[in-house]
């Protein structure tokens, strides 16, 4: 993979180092901020494919809706305290 040189402005670079972790490099936070970027919008075209399936399948919609509503904090049935 070839490398990039990507050159920022003297104010740019201040407001990264103010942000930035004190032990982190510039480089790998930008790195870090591009990935976290990258994954957000795959994130977010990701719920909108998924959207769209419920859009179009209305018992898998259902289904989400009965297991979104199920108590989570009540006790397992068969347990005992």
């Amino acid at each position: 993979m070839p490398a990039t040189t990507i050159k920022l402005e003297a104010d740019l670079v201040r407001k990264v180092t103010a942000l930035k972790p004190k032990d982190e490099s510039i480089s790998g936070y930008v790195r870090e901020l591009i990935e976290k970027e990258h994954r957000a919008r795959e994130n977010r075209a990701a719920a909108g494919l998924y959207q769209q399936f419920l859009d179009k399948n209305p018992e898998e919609r259902a289904a989400m809706e009965v297991w979104e509503s199920a108590p989570l904090v009540d006790d397992v049935e068969g347990r005992k305290a």
